[in-house]
């Protein structure tokens, strides 16, 4: 394929952080395209909406996704999997990653001090098709549901920065916040957790993975994962800005973790989160 786009839609938390994450995407392409990859790559500094069709794309060079559309959706049959990044933020372990279940101060006030304490409240999130925010939620909550119900209601908001919003404005009561992005939060947005109280932590997650379109051969996708990680060395402020440790080569395999989640929240007889 003669051209070929890029994206990394997933942890632009900020403008700076947007900023960093595409500067980074930037030196891994410059390197890879040294070490003979292809340079007509255009990387989208907007992607758009429909992100599953993003990652889908058959010129798909570079992206990251989320690990629910990853195993859950069907995306792995479209793409392959190159690479993970690991973090330094509360809640991460290597490659992995919890949510981190947060509650309004009020709610807190009122009692709602652990999970189980949060029935009948009103729960924000921020899209049906994430693990951090519905499927590491749902698996958390599946336990204490009764008749597959737990909370009074859901809103879906969005973004994680919308949930935690909600909860400040009074809107909602809990949430499951992505401790990666709960970090990038509290280094530069730490106003929105004013109001917010942390309670707990969803089982640990294989993170959110690097993937390209299948139509990518095997020997430029060794050479952009060689990329990604000298394009994060060479940059020893940037990489701690983003808090990325670097990245570490997962197995598709290793995302049943994420199918599990909602297959045990089913069992449960908690198929929705409601």
């Amino acid at each position: 394929m003669s051209h070929w786009i890029a994206a990394l839609p997933m942890y632009n938390v900020t403008p700076h952080h947007g900023a960093l994450w595409r500067a980074l995407l930037q030196d891994a392409l410059e390197i890879f395209a040294q070490a003979g990859g292809p340079r007509d790559v255009a990387v989208l500094d907007a992607p758009g909406d429909d992100l599953l069709a993003l990652w889908r794309r058959p010129d798909l060079l570079l992206s990251q996704t989320c690990g629910f559309p990853y195993r859950v959706l069907g995306l792995a049959d479209a793409v392959q999997l190159l690479a993970t990044p690991a973090f330094d933020a509360e809640g991460c372990e290597g490659a992995h990653y919890r949510s981190t279940l947060v509650v309004s101060a009020h709610a807190a006030s009122q009692g709602a001090v652990t999970l189980a304490d949060c029935r009948g409240l009103r729960a924000a999130c921020n899209g049906r098709d994430s693990h951090s925010g519905m499927n590491a939620l749902r698996h958390a909550v599946a336990p204490y549901a009764r008749e597959g119900r737990f909370f009074s209601s859901v809103a879906w908001v969005g973004s994680h920065l919308n949930a935690l919003r909600a909860l400040g404005a009074g809107e909602a009561d809990v949430a499951a916040i992505d401790c990666v992005t709960l970090a990038y939060v509290r280094d530069a947005l730490p106003e929105l957790l004013r109001d917010v109280r942390m309670i707990g932590a969803t089982a640990l997650a294989p993170g959110l993975p690097f993937v390209a379109s299948r139509a990518l051969p095997a020997g430029d996708a060794t050479r952009l994962r060689d990329a990604l990680d000298l394009a994060c060395a060479a940059d020893a402020a940037r990489a701690k800005a983003l808090r990325l440790r670097g990245f570490v080569r997962l197995a598709s395999a290793d995302y049943a973790a994420i199918q599990l989640c909602a297959d045990e929240a089913r069992a449960l007889g908690y198929p929705e989160l409601a």
